[in-house]
């Protein structure tokens, strides 16, 4: 929890163009973003307020179309509901450039062709692949190494986190993605995000993705495990 309480304080504090200011409302938006979907009385202990004033904020929040939730069969009493952002809520959190990212690649179709757009993307995965090996290589052990990359993605705006599975595993948690509108213009990037990651550890991991913000998922998530 000490690890999301700093993400938190970063980003309330180094930018206020993300639109994510100190009031209890958006730090429930942005609890949501990084843990997805979650009960009241879930967000109340993490943020340290109550759950009546978690559901106040939730209320707000749902009025405004940026959460929803979904009601869960418990095994006794009432479902228990479960709320999570809605695409109006995602879209709080700030896409760079999208609007200028996705005139550029249209521009660059128009006049290279698909092959052009290819090989630009080829390009950037070469470079990252390139960046990404040299920050891991210090690193000792693949837990280390996922986790090192973790911070290097937070860096660059995919709220990023790492988790241990008790297989001896490790996921990759994006909870945002800061090149959302190019993926969706451009489906190239989503498939050169998985080969990136795979080519940064090569023999050492294999790496396959488990969910997919662009598939209707709440973040993408990619397994990261010793191959057997």
């Amino acid at each position: 929890m000490g690890s999301l309480r700093k993400q938190l304080v970063s980003l309330l504090t180094v930018d206020a163009r993300h639109d994510v200011s100190s009031d209890n409302s958006n730090r429930v938006l942005y609890v949501l973003k990084s843990r997805g979907p979650l009960s009241a009385r879930a967000l109340g202990r993490i943020l340290g307020i109550t759950e009546v004033g978690v559901r106040q904020h939730l209320a707000k929040l749902h009025g405004e179309e940026l959460v929803a939730f979904d009601d869960q069969a418990g095994e006794v009493g009432r479902p228990k509901r479960q709320w999570r952002l809605t695409k109006k809520g995602h879209g709080r959190f700030p896409d760079t450039h999208g609007d200028l990212t996705v005139s550029l690649i249209a521009g660059i179709r128009t006049l290279f062709g698909q092959a052009g757009l290819d090989r630009l993307i080829v390009a950037r995965q070469e470079a990252m692949i390139e960046s990404y090996r040299q920050a891991l290589r210090p690193c000792s052990g693949l837990g280390e190494r996922v986790r090192a990359l973790a911070r290097l993605r937070t860096a660059e705006g995919y709220m990023a986190a790492s988790e241990e599975q008790s297989d001896g595993s490790f996921l990759l948690i994006e909870s945002h993605c800061p090149i959302c509108a190019a993926a969706e213009a451009c489906q190239g990037f989503c498939r050169s995000e998985l080969e990136l990651f795979q080519a940064t550890f090569g023999a050492e991991a294999s790496v396959t993705r488990q969910e997919h913000l662009l598939s209707d998922g709440q973040r993408c998530v990619y397994r990261i495990e010793r191959p057997t």
